[in-house]
């Protein structure tokens, strides 16, 4: 046979950010693929709804209200997983957030505020994970969701940018330093999809208009084009894929902005 799967079937999955867009849509994919899933994110109110969605497929979901930005809340509800389902297989880091200053008018608690949410959330659980991986010997998957704007620059968002582009690089020390452990570290780099974080954004029409000529796909992205990339490296199908961002961008990094 030489289509490996792309199930990822009884393995325990956790994703940050999983309340709703992005992070809801990649616990729901990873469901159906055949994953039980550990949701967190600050709303109670917003995982549950998640929750439901990942039971429908015939899956187990675990509701982890936590403060990613937070070391003992992220230690608690990686071992709130542990404890309930002995493992943990694929860790998404998806938990983020964007403020559109320009560079001249960030303030210092602008910056640490996405330094925090951004980059220091993804560390902390990779690296709280990645012990749980180490220790247990697990064939692990570690994704973060990264951006565009970590490779090509933008008009606003620096401190947005500089956290992607960190993300970028903690991929691949991390994956440099964890290949000997079988853990693989990958990311993925969206440009604009349809989530409740841009509803606003995608409601200007000369923004749109902007963002669609520089996407040679000339459309702006539907999540569950973003579930596949991550489905894909959480399985065996991504073995040996490791220390790689993958853009989801319509090609938009092949033209700039």
């Amino acid at each position: 046979m030489y289509l490996p799967s792309f199930r990822v079937d009884n393995q325990i999955a956790l994703v940050t950010g999983a309340g709703r867009g992005i992070g809801r849509a990649l616990a729901v994919g990873l469901a159906e693929a055949g994953a039980d899933v550990a949701l967190l994110s600050r709303t109670k109110e917003d995982l549950e709804e998640t929750a439901r969605l990942v039971e429908k497929q015939g899956r187990k979901a675990l509701v982890l209200p936590t403060d990613v930005t937070n070391r003992e809340d992220v230690k608690r509800s990686v071992e709130a997983v542990v404890k309930e389902w002995g493992n943990i297989h694929i860790l998404v880091n998806n938990a983020g957030m964007n403020i559109r200053s320009k560079a001249l008018e960030v303030t210092d608690e602008e910056w640490q505020t996405i330094m925090d949410t951004n980059l220091k959330s993804a560390f902390m659980m990779s690296q709280e994970v990645g012990k749980v991986m180490k220790e247990k010997e697990t064939k692990g998957r570690i994704i973060s969701i990264s951006s565009v704007a970590g490779h090509v620059a933008l008009r606003t968002g620096v401190a947005y940018a500089a956290t992607k582009a960190a993300m970028i690089q903690m991929t691949k020390v991390l994956a440099l330093e964890w290949g000997q452990y079988n853990i693989n570290v990958n990311s993925i780099g969206p440009w604009y999809f349809k989530t409740p974080l841009t509803e606003k954004l995608l409601a200007d029409e000369k923004y749109v208009s902007d963002i669609l000529a520089v996407t040679p796909l000339n459309r702006v992205g539907e999540l569950p084009e973003l579930v596949g990339p991550v489905v894909f490296l959480s399985s065996e199908a991504g073995s040996y894929v490791s220390g790689q961002t993958l853009f989801v961008d319509g090609g938009m990094t092949i033209h700039g902005f």
